[in-house]
Order: structure tokens, then C-alpha cells, then sequence
């Protein structure tokens, strides 16, 4: 993969010579493979690089400014994004290319995936969810069961209820029948 850098070899804009500068100095420093490609000097680069800057991404007069850059066909970002990578230790990844052992972008991306405990951070995730949802599963059964317990308890309460009644009906008829019976003796 290499990354393109698209610039401007006699621009009359000192911001822009300095933004180019940075970003090539910048490239060199981290010992990134790229190409400069003049859009000054060659129609074709010019064309190139304004076809394929996304539209989102143009400025508002349509017209993009160099420095662009580009990972093969892929568009990464103007100067400010790039600025903005820089400032987040995050070029690589802007760049679209794996950090090199022992960057400080590797040493971020490890501690992003990587917990304490060795495990991978979307493994615990994983894991967590799964836990939630296995509780919130037990709790929902409990429940259940405390609710189905209640209803066969009321349920035992209206039958004792109702045995109750009968057996007090049944008492009355009982007793009405003996003095009944006593009444009918005399």
C-alpha cells in the first residue's frame, strides 16, 4: 500500500506550502512509504485528485486544496484531518495502515482491546451481555414461580374458603334437622 500525497510544487500560498511540508516531514519521521504526486505540473494528478475527493468532503467552492491524501484509491483526509490524527496519535489509522510495534497508536490500540484480566474487551462484552441477560431471564422466572405460588395460595384460600362454607351449611342443616327432630319427639 502507498500512500499519495497530492501537492502543489509552485503554490503562491505560504499556508499551503506549509501544510505540505508538514505533512511530508511528518510521513519521513514515522518512515512512511508514500508518493508525492504534483498536481502544479501534472494535469492528470489534478484531475485525479478532484474526482475522487468525496463531495462531503470539498470545501464549499467545490475545488479541493492540496495537501490530499489518499492510501492507494482510498481517500484518508486533507491537512486538517490529518492535523487532527496527529494530534490524536491516531495517523496510522488515518492513514489506513497498521501501527508498528511499540507506537504509541500500537500501545492505544492494545489497551482498547485488551483488559487487564487478558481478555479481550468485546469477549467481556460479550460476556457481560450474555450475564445480564441470563440474570434478567432467572429474575423474570423467579417471579414467575412467586406469582404461580400466590395464585395456587389464593386459590387453596377460596376451596378452604368454600369447604368452610359447606361445612357451616351443612352444621346449620345438622342442627336445624336434630331440633327438627326434638320438636316432633315432644
Amino acid at each position: 500500500m502507498v500512500i499519495k500525497v497530492f501537492l502543489a510544487s509552485s503554490s503562491g500560498s505560504t499556508a499551503i506550502k506549509k501544510k505540505q511540508q508538514d505533512v511530508v516531514g511528518f510521513l519521513e519521521a514515522l518512515k512512511v512509504d508514500y508518493a508525492q504526486l504534483d498536481i502544479a505540473c501534472n494535469e492528470e494528478n489534478r484531475m485525479w485528485m478532484r474526482q475522487n475527493v468525496p463531495e462531503d468532503k470539498k470545501p464549499a467552492n467545490g475545488i479541493p486544496l492540496p495537501p490530499q491524501i489518499f492510501n492507494e484509491e482510498g481517500y484518508c483526509g486533507d491537512y486538517d484531518t490529518f492535523f487532527d490524527a496527529k494530534e490524536d496519535n491516531s495517523v496510522y489509522a488515518f492513514l489506513g495502515l497498521p501501527p508498528p510495534p511499540g507506537s504509541k497508536e500500537a500501545e492505544q490500540a492494545d489497551k482498547a482491546h485488551i483488559v487487564e484480566n487478558g481478555n479481550h474487551a468485546e469477549e467481556i462484552l460479550d460476556d457481560s451481555i450474555a450475564q445480564a441477560e441470563e440474570e434478567e431471564q432467572e429474575e423474570e422466572d423467579l417471579q414467575s414461580e412467586e406469582e404461580e405460588e400466590l395464585r395456587q395460595l389464593e386459590e387453596q384460600d377460596d376451596e378452604g374458603s368454600e369447604e368452610e362454607e359447606e361445612a357451616d351449611v351443612q352444621e346449620e342443616e345438622e342442627e336445624d334437622l336434630e331440633e327438627t327432630q326434638e320438636e316432633e319427639a315432644e
